[in-house]
């Protein structure tokens, strides 16, 4: 297998992640009573989705949970805020068309004045990144340039936050959640190093897969059952799936070919997997596609595909010409209402491939790793995959084990759609900067809604939302009200630090 490390540019192999930092919401939906209120099944959700996930209160959006993020990374790491030239902010849940990674800054440079620290850089750049779920990691790779270039000798903090909120009733309303992650890159990394050198992209337009047009505010038919103006995606489940299956395939073969391996060779020899994640069994699905597409097109394996595809009935040519082919699902859509699903045979096969006990032992070594705390968070979007990582390298660490220079990989994924899939793998002494994560901390002393609090506080229902201490952290204090000639600050957050 050919080496991780580019063939040139030492400051391009080097960079990478020196830690993270997690913060989520208290408020916490407990999808065993969840299936009870809305009568759905228990065993199918928790293997599907997920245990429970975390809703977003009143007096905090996606602004303030970004910047509690940075603010535990910046203390939980000891990090000088002079040294950070840039901070960047990866979100699909932005309520401001015109601020963005500012305003996290704004409340961290608060935040540190109340804690005696001195502010964040005056020389600092603060964009926002945007592309539904790849926000994040879109943001994390102009990091990693960053660093690597004009941004020697100072420090970058990337922050993936997002708010996950369906319509009660929906498909995805299990499929809910709230969150950030704050990320500290480096030269230098401490923790991981990142190998954009060999990452693979891949992206195509497919219309209406999952997206959220400003246009659906002003519509009768938009969140009639909602009180409030929601930020409720318009989706489409299945359609989306297949987006994901289809754009997640053509990254990873764009990794592959720089990698210089195959995919049969690669999957055996990497140590870790990490997928984009809004629910449990997305990752699931999506690697059971990639071992059914890499039996495809290895010649060696023929006889395994023969006799999977014998069954689950379907014929081997069948799947060899699905992955082969390279659909036009956009195109599929604008021709009839619900398109067909361009991969039938090799569906089938990756369905049944999922009870084999070698695909259960590849789950089990190579992805298991932070899936008990993934499990807990719910559907983060943006902060979804960092998040898995940090409770996946948090994982390793408490088990002690010996994972430095193993190759691992991170597959991350947005909607509409695009996907990139990039290698790395831990530093020396990764363990120190893993210990200081946290995630048990992010996520202790959850307050659990009843049934009555979770549809009144889902619903905008004022004064429905539990009293509780905040805990050193940024909130919205009042929103701006006046719209005069001469001043006006209608609707802009003003935001205040509390309990500390």
């Amino acid at each position: 297998m050919a080496s991780n490390q580019p063939a040139s540019g030492r400051a391009a192999a080097s960079a990478g992640v020196s830690g993270m930092a997690l913060y989520v919401p208290r408020l916490r939906v407990d999808l065993e009573p969840w299936c009870e209120w809305t009568k759905n099944t228990w065993d199918k959700v928790k293997s599907v989705v997920g245990q429970s996930f975390r809703v977003c209160p009143p007096r905090e959006n996606v602004y303030t949970m970004a910047a509690n993020a940075v603010l535990r990374l910046i203390l939980q790491y000891g990090i000088d805020p002079k040294r950070v030239g840039f901070l960047g902010l990866g979100t699909e849940s932005s309520t401001d068309n015109s601020a963005g990674a500012v305003i996290v800054r704004g409340m961290v440079d608060e935040a540190l004045s109340s804690t005696g620290m001195g502010p964040l850089s005056r020389n600092l750049e603060v964009p926002e990144f945007k592309h539904a779920c790849l926000g994040g990691i879109y943001a994390l790779k102009a990091a990693l340039r960053y660093v690597s270039s004009d941004g020697e000798g100072r420090l970058a903090i990337v922050v993936a936050g997002d708010i996950a909120e369906y319509e009660r009733g929906s498909t995805g309303e299990q499929t809910q959640g709230a969150g950030a992650v704050a990320m500290l890159v480096e030269r230098e990394p401490r923790m991981l190093r990142v190998d954009l050198t060999h990452a693979g992209s891949a992206s195509a337009y497919r219309g209406p897969d999952f997206r959220k047009p400003f246009a659906r505010h002003f519509m009768p038919d938009y969140a009639k059952g909602s009180k409030r103006g929601g930020d409720f995606p318009v989706f489409s489940g299945r359609y989306s799936t297949v987006a994901y299956l289809d754009e997640v395939v053509h990254a990873v073969d764009a990794m592959l070919e720089k990698v210089g391996t195959t995919d049969d060779e690669y999957y055996r020899s990497v140590r870790a997997l990490f997928f984009h994640r809004p629910y449990r069994f997305m990752p699931i699905q999506a690697m059971s596609f990639l071992m059914v597409r890499a039996m495809a097109r290895s010649g060696r394996r023929r006889s395994e595909l023969e006799a999977l595809c014998a069954e689950a009935q379907v014929k081997v040519e069948a799947v060899v010409d699905e992955m082969r082919a390279h659909p036009d699902l956009y195109a599929a859509l604008q021709r009839q209402k619900n398109p067909d699903d361009p991969y039938p045979a090799a569906s089938a096969a990756a369905r049944l491939l999922r009870n084999d006990k070698a695909f259960r032992e590849l789950l089990a070594t190579k992805m298991s790793l932070g899936g008990a705390t993934a499990a807990h968070l719910g559907n983060l979007y943006c902060a979804a995959l960092p998040a898995w990582i940090a409770a996946g390298v948090e994982e390793a660490q408490q088990k002690r084990l010996s994972m430095a220079g193993e190759p691992m990989v991170m597959v991350g994924y947005g909607s509409g759609d695009a996907a990139e899939a990039i290698p790395f793998s831990l530093v020396e002494g990764w363990e120190e900067a893993a210990k200081r994560i946290g995630t048990a901390d992010a996520l202790a002393d959850p307050i659990d809604l009843t049934r009555g609090q979770y549809e009144a506080i889902h619903d905008g229902v004022p004064g429905a939302c539990p009293e509780y201490a905040p805990r050193k952290e940024l909130v919205i204090s009042r929103v701006g009200a006046r719209h005069e000639q001469d001043f006006q600050d209608l609707g802009v957050d003003y935001y205040e630090y509390v309990g500390g």
